[in-house]
């Protein structure tokens, strides 16, 4: 078992699970899921059938049952939660961790959530809706209570024997917040401070005051940044009057980071991204959010068939010309899709400045010309190998060497112009890029015909 992959052990386990499943077999099939991790348990239960999903849920035990529900996919545990009886779901609830509560309840619908909440202990129902007030893709948001504070007159010694008592009901022990009477963040310390400090010194006189910490309203995609870039496992979060209210950890970072490189990824593609698992979303759904800038392209692309229109007497002249407009302007695009992800991705991860505008583009000029160079000289030779005139194939490797140069400024200037006009920049370069370059590319050439074949 050991020599297998961690990918090759959960396929295993879900076939068998399916298997002893079907056969009724549910002795079994508890006993196989016993050495197994809560996460494999949980990837194994939505690789089952959707028929299937909440018996598998059910041979939990039911401390087992909460750690797996959270690992889910939000579709999946709105279906599981439809095939509890109301007792089954109000447990589940109850118990999960704030923060993963508040990620569920954002999937579900307005009468469910409010179901659901009436359901709570006071406390629990407390704590869920002062999570609930901040707004989404915040700090506030997807924080959890569940932290260490003392206040910083407290020994060392006795935060000791308080985290002991304490621990199990923590998220993480791994930091100690210090706070002041009125709530104020005022220091902080580690576990690994605490325990190495002298016991009868004050937590005051051994916390660090220096303390990185975001507010409830800054942006998720900020704290995940924030987090990558001092290397914490948390990190704390305070409200407008500096009061500890919370904190964010790293595991919540990371779900923050694949979902924003999510949609990142889908907007690059002119695809409309609401967090929701792309391959289970209804086709018609799918159909809609994709069918928007496909017209956009399809209306905008009717520039380049005018251009084309305009042209005709040369192409009826030369008929050559026309079998290299798909490569022009499939590698004109190609060019700029490149030199728009670069800065898009820059933009995003900060390691480009808007202010860096003009020598970003002036850097991605002379690549184009780079690459001009060697794919125009290229296609000389290839298009005169092709059509034996060498006047066409000239007209061609120009063409390509204007087209990419044209290419890599567009690709890496629209995406600063569009964020300056606070616009998304990879949703709205991919179309104007494609048009700019099919459209220019195309007008290029065909000039580019008529001079140098007279």
């Amino acid at each position: 078992m050991q020599s297998r992959s961690r990918q090759e052990l959960q396929d295993l386990v879900r076939e068998q699970l399916q298997v002893l499943l079907e056969q009724k077999n549910f002795q079994g099939a508890k006993a196989l899921l016993v050495p197994v991790q809560v996460a494999d348990i949980a990837e194994s239960i939505e690789g089952l059938p959707e028929a299937t999903q909440a018996i598998a849920f059910r041979l939990l035990s039911k401390e087992e049952a909460i750690e797996v529900f959270e690992y889910l996919d939000p579709s999946v545990q709105q279906t599981l939660l439809e095939d509890f009886k109301r007792q089954d779901v109000q447990e589940i609830v109850e118990n999960m961790s704030p923060d993963d509560r508040i990620r569920l309840f954002d999937e579900l619908p307005a009468k469910v959530v409010a179901r659901l909440l009436e359901q709570l202990s006071p406390t629990e129902r407390e704590t869920t809706a002062l999570l609930l007030g901040y707004k989404p893709n915040t700090a506030g948001r997807i924080m959890t209570p569940e932290y260490l504070s003392f206040k910083q007159n407290l020994t060392n010694n006795q935060a000791l024997a308080q985290i002991r008592s304490l621990a199990s009901l923590r998220e993480t022990i791994y930091y100690i917040y210090v706070t002041d009477d009125a709530r104020h963040l005022t220091g902080i310390l580690s576990l690994r401070d605490l325990i190495l400090a002298r016991p009868e010194e004050t937590l005051g006189s051994t916390m660090t005051r220096d303390v990185v910490f975001v507010n409830t309203d800054t942006d998720q995609e900020e704290v995940a940044r924030t987090i990558q870039h001092y290397d914490f496992v948390a990190i704390p979060v305070v409200d407008a009057e500096n009061r500890l209210v919370g904190i964010v950890t790293v595991d919540d970072v990371l779900d923050i980071l694949e979902q924003e490189t999510t949609e990142d990824i889908y907007t690059l593609g002119g695809l409309e991204s609401r967090g929701d698992n792309y391959f289970q979303t209804n086709l018609f759904t799918v159909a809609r959010r994709r069918v928007v800038w496909l017209f956009v392209l399809l209306i905008t692309n009717s520039a380049t068939a005018a251009v084309i229109t305009n042209q005709e007497a040369i192409l009826e002249k030369v008929v050559a010309l026309t079998a290299f407009i798909p490569l022009l302007i499939g590698t004109g695009g190609n060019v700029g899709a490149q030199s728009s992800t670069v800065v898009i991705r820059g933009l995003n991860t900060e390691d480009v400045r808007p202010n860096e505008a003009l020598s970003i583009i002036g850097r991605e000029a002379i690549a184009g010309v780079l690459l001009g160079g060697m794919l125009g000289s290229v296609v000389v030779v290839w298009a005169y190998f092709l059509q034996g005139d060498f006047k066409v194939a000239l007209t061609v490797g120009i063409s390509l060497f204007s087209i990419c140069v044209l290419a890599s400024v567009s690709g890496s200037g629209l995406p600063f112009l569009f964020r300056a006009m606070k616009l998304d920049p990879a949703l709205m370069s991919a179309p104007f890029i494609t048009t700019a370059v099919d459209v220019l590319g195309v007008l290029i050439y065909l000039n580019l015909a008529q001079m140098i074949l007279g």
